[in-house]
C-alpha cells in the first residue's frame, strides 16, 4: 500500500517541518532505509566522540540518540494507538525530561543504534499491516488532532532532523 504524504490539515504546525523534511518517495522505504543511515551515522562514533556536546545546555550525541529512540516509541505507540480507533486523547511527552533522567551517556552508542533499530522494526511491522481506513484515523495527542498517515511521515522526519543536527551541529562528517 502506498501512504501519500499528509496534508497539512492532518497534523499541528510544530510538526510541519518534520514532514516537510521527508523526500518524495514510498515512505515505507525511506522509514526502511533509515535504518542504515543510523547504523552509517552512530556506529563509527566511539563512546567518548558521542559524549560531545556543542554547547552549554545541548544534548550530547547519545542523548539525542536516545532522544530519537524515545520518539520512535513514542510516535510509534500513538500511531498504533490511532490506527486502532483510540478514542482517548493522549498525553505529550516533555523530551528534556526524558531525556534528563533517562542516563543515556551511561548507554553504548552499539546498544543505542540496536535500540533504534528494533523499534524502527516494529513500527513498520505495525505500518505495513495498516489498511488506508487505518491510516486515515484521527486522533489526539499532546491536545492536538492528528492522523495516523502524519504519525508515519513524523517517524520518517524525525530522523531526518537530527541526522541533520548531527552534521551540522555537532560536525560529524556522514
Amino acid at each position: 500500500m502506498l501512504i501519500p504524504r499528509p496534508q497539512a490539515n492532518e497534523y499541528f504546525e510544530y510538526y510541519g517541518g518534520y514532514v516537510n523534511r521527508v523526500p518524495d518517495g514510498d515512505i515505507l522505504a525511506i522509514l526502511e532505509g533509515q535504518l542504515q543511515k543510523m547504523r552509517d551515522a552512530f556506529l563509527p562514533l566511539s563512546d567518548e566522540r558521542a559524549a560531545y556536546r556543542f554547547g552549554d545546555g545541548e544534548w550530547s550525541i547519545k542523548q539525542m540518540l536516545g532522544h530519537m529512540n524515545d520518539g520512535e516509541q513514542v510516535f510509534g505507540f500513538r500511531l498504533m494507538a490511532f490506527s486502532r480507533g483510540e478514542s482517548q486523547a493522549i498525553p505529550g511527552f516533555e523530551q528534556d525530561e526524558y531525556v534528563a533522567n533517562a542516563n543515556f551517556d551511561a548507554i553504548p552508542v552499539a546498544d543505542l543504534v540496536a535500540q533504534f533499530e528494533h523499534l524502527r522494526h516494529a513500527n513498520l511491522l505495525t505500518i505495513r499491516h495498516l489498511t488506508p481506513e487505518m491510516v486515515a484515523r484521527r486522533g489526539v495527542a499532546s491536545g492536538k488532532e492528528i492522523t495516523v498517515r502524519a504519525l508515519i511521515y513524523i517517524l520518517a522526519g524525525h530522523v531526518e532532523h537530527h541526522l541533520a543536527s548531527l552534521v551540522q551541529d555537532y560536525g560529524v562528517k556522514n
